[in-house]
């Protein structure tokens, strides 16, 4: 089975930055697309960033563009999320998810994606 464990989130002030990592068990993790989803109490798990798994096309939410950034390991099976300028409103639990098989729509759906982390808690303070 996939496993995926987050590590990363804490407390920060708005502007700071944070980088987020996720290791994976898994085997031909290049074979896995990568992606990053949070989700605010009482709100809808949200697409924030993904990689694909056969190159180097990364897309991001709106609202995250210019200031997040997606990366990948596949020799340490990793995927990381870099977090600059960030606002009260990225306040979330961040999870890594992966999925194969995708078309091209599949990877901004969260139900697309097969396995997921436990989540990390990046908070935001203003």
């Amino acid at each position: 089975q996939v496993q995926l464990v987050e590590s990363g989130g804490g407390l920060v002030q708005a502007g700071g930055s944070l980088r987020l990592s996720c290791a994976a068990s898994v085997r031909r993790f290049g074979n896995y697309a990568m992606g990053w989803f949070r989700q605010a109490p009482g709100k809808e798990r949200d697409f924030v960033a993904t990689f694909s798994w056969n190159g180097d096309r990364t897309y991001y939410s709106e609202s995250v563009k210019g200031r997040f950034t997606i990366s990948r390991d596949n020799a340490k099976n990793a995927v990381y999320l870099q977090m600059n300028s960030l606002k009260p409103e990225d306040t979330a639990v961040y999870y890594c998810a992966a999925g194969s098989d995708f078309s091209y729509g599949d990877y901004f759906r969260a139900n697309k994606y097969v396995y997921w982390g436990q989540g990390t808690q990046v908070t935001v303070s203003s």
